[in-house]
């Protein structure tokens, strides 16, 4: 009976803006299952149109061969930004890409890394791994998502995720724009929602400087 190794790839969506959850997604494949993701077209979710991403997310999950997300809520971000409960940002996402690849167990799995030192953050994801799964082969690479095709996947995966809890979001809260401190429409919003509330919606990120700004504004 063959035995087929298991390659998977990670990547986040959603680290930048100050609202909603952050994602980190992974998706492993048999190894004889990987031509198809360049059949298909699948690469980095950025130079996706939203419609093209929902068929390829479709797509990659009838082959893949294990799927794992997880949806970080703005409070935890909140407290790995204000180092109470992580050191920091690249702390939080190496533990959590760590839960990932333990619940994959791919043979090997391609990380897109948020640290400008790649391997640091390697070394992170490994020290957070079990003492069983630390065997796993992890390559860490800036822009890997660019370079492996089984990163691109899980970009789709965190992306359209993150997608569709936006969505959900702004028919609770309106239109919020992409969420993103350099959008006017963002940055309006929270505004308003500010002068009409005392305070913002609970799907901000609190520590992000861009509140802060806000309300020096409205001083």
């Amino acid at each position: 009976m063959a035995i087929y190794k298991v390659i998977a790839g990670v990547d986040d969506a959603g680290r930048g803006p100050v609202i909603g959850p952050l994602i980190i997604a992974g998706v492993g494949f048999i190894e004889t299952e990987v031509h198809l993701l360049q059949k298909w077209g699948v690469r980095d979710s950025k130079g996706l149109t939203p419609r093209k991403r929902r068929e390829l997310f479709t797509l990659i999950k009838r082959i893949s061969h294990k799927i794992s997300i997880k949806v970080i809520d703005v409070s935890v971000i909140d407290s790995a930004v204000f180092r109470r409960n992580y050191k920091g940002l690249n702390h939080l996402e190496a533990v959590y890409t760590a839960m990932v690849i333990s619940e994959i167990v791919p043979n090997v799995v391609y990380v897109d890394s948020p640290d400008v030192i790649p391997n640091r953050f390697k070394d992170l994801i490994i020290e957070n791994l079990p003492s069983e799964l630390k065997c796993i082969r992890v390559i860490c690479e800036n822009k890997a998502d660019e370079k492996y095709i089984v990163v691109a996947a899980a970009s789709i995966v965190a992306k359209e995720t993150r997608a569709r809890i936006i969505k959900s979001l702004k028919l609770k809260y309106g239109d919020f724009g992409s969420g993103y401190p350099s959008d006017p429409r963002t940055i309006e919003f929270l505004r308003r929602y500010y002068l009409s509330h005392g305070e913002f919606p609970p799907i901000v990120r609190t520590s992000w400087s861009t509140l802060d700004r806000i309300l020096k504004l409205e001083r």
